[in-house]
Formats: C-alpha cells, structure tokens, sequence
C-alpha cells in the first residue's frame, strides 16, 4: 500500500513568518500547506497524513500549546515542531512534555529548522508505514480460522509440531496442514517472518 506524500503544515498568524518558513521549506522540495489559525488548519486536518505540522506557542484564540492539545485529544499523531519567542521557553517545554517533537527559539537558524523538519518528516512516515503494516497483519490474521488462529499463537512462541498436535489433540499431519494454510493466508515466506508479524502486532 502507497503512502501519499508527506506535508509540512505550517500554522503562524504572522503573514510574514509564515511566508518565510512556506519559502524555506518549499526550497528543499517538501510539499507544504500554511494557515492563519490553528482553526483553520483543524478543519483541513487529515489523520493518516505523513508529514510534521510547526506552529507558533503565542497565537490569537487558539494557542500552539492548545492545538497540540486538541491534535492529542483527536488522536493525531503528526510530529509537531513549536515555534517560540525568547519568554516562552518554559511553555515549549511544557509541549515537548506533552509529546511535542521539538521546539525552535526565534530568531532560528534556517538550517537548523530544515534538520528539525527533516527528522519530524521521516520519524511521521516512519510510524505511519508500521501502522499500515499493522492494518495489513491484522486483515490477514482476521482470515484465519480459529483452529488457525490456535496454532499461530503456539507457532509463534515456538512450539513444535508435536507439542501443537499433543494440546490440540490432533494428529502432527494435522497441524502441518494448519501450519501450511497460516503461512499462506499471513503471506510469510518464512517463520521468523511470521513471529515477526505476531511480535509487531503485540508491541502496541
């Protein structure tokens, strides 16, 4: 499954802030959308997109402390880079506490703010292509059939064949036969990457 392409989403009520950041990240190639508000940029919100979103802490009605906020209650969990003044750096730690990737002081170096947004990219498209894995693994664990499923649990914690058949009370032809229909409805080509998939599926 493709990913779409990931977006920096910029959100600073200063039009020119905004416009030098737009003009900085668009330099390096990276697809960028900018707004006003963080209201505006909550009602164009998309889960599942890869990308960063970097905002101001001091804005008008809804500050960038409270967009993080609303992203967390929302379950969005685009990296977010805050942008702050020299008197708010107590505040910027408070949202790297609350799960923000990583904060930048004004005035910031060009460069350091493109390595930021570098990371923020790949860590996002990172964490969205395990979650789509997931999605794939669990669609094709849902195929199985509860015999099916009973044997993929002892598989993957490395019980054999003759142990499986003796606690199922089947026969060891059996349990290959089972073994065989699991390796092919999970598409494993081998066994350490079918506990893989198990052992991925249970890290959440």
């Amino acid at each position: 499954m493709s990913q779409p392409d990931p977006l920096v989403f910029i959100v600073e009520d200063d039009d020119a802030v905004r416009e030098s950041i737009t003009w900085l990240i668009s330099s390096v190639d990276l697809k960028v959308e900018c707004f006003p508000s963080a209201a505006e940029f909550l009602d164009q919100c998309r889960p599942g997109q890869a990308g960063c979103l970097i905002t101001d802490i001091r804005m008008p009605e809804i500050s960038g402390l409270e967009l993080q906020d609303e992203l967390n209650r929302r379950g969005c969990d685009i990296p977010v880079i805050v942008i702050t003044g020299h008197g708010d750096v107590q505040t910027a730690v408070r949202a790297m506490k609350a799960g923000a990737f990583d904060f930048i002081e004004k005035p910031f170096n060009d460069q350091l703010l493109l390595d930021l947004v570098h990371r923020a990219v790949a860590s996002s498209v990172e964490s969205l292509r395990e979650q789509i894995e997931q999605a794939e693994v669990k669609s094709r664990i849902d195929m199985l059939t509860p015999r099916e499923k009973q044997v993929l649990d002892m598989i993957s914690v490395g019980d054999s064949n003759k142990k499986i058949a003796h606690q199922l009370e089947i026969s060891e032809k059996t349990v290959e036969a089972h073994r065989a229909k699991v390796m092919s409805k999970m598409q494993a080509k081998s066994l350490a990457a079918l506990v893989k998939m198990v052992i991925s599926m249970n890290q959440d």
